[in-house]
C-alpha cells in the first residue's frame, strides 16, 4: 500500500502535492523575475557574484565547448560564459519560468549576444536534448526549486558527454557557529527585503524555507552518485552558506 507522503513534496516548510509543486514555484518567480538580479546584490552583499565566478572556474569551460546553464533565469551565469567558448562554442540558457528568460532575452539583445546562445524553455527533470552533447552542465540556486531531484541528475547525466561535468552551485548547511545568526536573516530580513522592495514577502520566506529544505552536502553527494555521476566532491563557500558540487560522467 503507497504511503500517503509519496504523492506529496516539500514547497518550503508546507506538504503540498507533487504535482502542483512546479505550478507554485512558477508563481514565485514569476512574482521576482524583473528585480531579481538586483535582489540577488542586496540580499548577499554581492557576495553571489563572486560564488558565480568560483562556479564557472569548476566547469574549466573552454572554447569549442557546448554548455548547458540549466535554471539558468536570467541569463547572468550564461553571460559570463559566452566569452569562455567563445563564437565556435555554444551556451544554451534553460529555465522553466517565461517571466525568468524574458529578462534574460532583453539582457542578450541589448548586449548583441544571440550569436553562439539558445535559448530553452524547459523541465529540468525531462531535458529535450539528445544524449552525450553536453561538455559540462551548470545550475546555480536552481536545484533546490526542482520536484524530483533524482530524476533531473539523470536526465543531466544523460545529456552530458563521456568525460563531461555537473557543477551544482546551491545554497547548504551552513557551520553550526552560523546557523542562528543565518537563520535569523533568512526568516526575518529576507521577507523584510522582499516586501519593501517588491512587496513580496511570501515569495521570499518561500526561498528562506527551501534552503532549509534542501539536501545537505553530504545527502546531494548521495544523490549524484544515485543518478550514476563518479568521482563527486564539493567545496564549501562562506563557511557552508553556499556548496559547489561536481561530478562526473563517465
Amino acid at each position: 500500500m503507497p504511503k500517503p507522503e509519496e504523492g506529496f513534496t516539500d514547497f518550503g516548510f508546507q506538504k503540498i502535492p507533487r504535482l502542483d509543486k512546479t505550478k507554485r514555484v512558477q508563481e514565485v518567480f514569476q512574482s521576482v523575475a524583473s528585480q531579481y538580479d538586483f535582489m540577488n546584490d542586496l540580499m548577499s552583499f554581492g557576495i553571489h557574484r563572486i560564488w558565480k565566478k568560483i562556479a564557472i572556474s569548476k566547469c574549466f569551460a573552454r572554447p569549442g565547448q557546448t554548455i548547458l546553464d540549466l535554471a539558468g533565469g536570467t541569463g547572468d551565469m550564461t553571460q559570463r560564459l559566452l566569452p569562455i567558448v567563445g563564437p565556435k562554442g555554444k551556451v544554451i540558457l534553460a529555465d522553466i519560468n517565461a517571466s525568468m528568460l524574458q529578462v534574460a532575452r532583453a539582457r542578450f539583445i541589448d548586449a548583441n549576444q544571440f550569436t553562439t546562445l539558445q535559448i530553452c524553455q524547459t523541465n529540468a527533470e525531462t531535458l529535450p536534448f539528445q544524449d552525450n552533447i553536453f561538455d559540462s552542465i551548470i545550475i546555480a540556486f536552481g536545484l533546490r526549486n526542482i520536484t524530483d531531484k533524482a530524476k533531473a541528475l539523470r536526465s543531466m547525466y544523460r545529456t552530458l558527454k563521456p568525460g563531461g561535468r555537473l557543477v551544482i552551485l546551491e545554497f547548504s548547511k551552513p557551520r553550526l557557529f552560523l546557523q542562528e545568526m543565518y537563520d535569523f536573516y533568512s526568516f526575518n530580513i529576507l521577507p523584510w527585503l522582499g516586501k519593501i522592495v517588491l512587496q513580496d514577502s511570501v515569495s521570499y520566506q518561500y526561498l528562506a524555507e527551501s534552503i532549509r529544505m534542501h539536501p545537505n552536502q553530504d545527502n546531494l553527494i548521495k544523490l549524484m552518485q544515485e543518478a550514476e555521476f563518479e568521482q563527486c566532491s564539493y567545496q564549501n563557500l562562506t563557511q557552508g552558506i553556499v556548496a559547489i558540487h561536481t561530478g562526473f560522467k563517465f
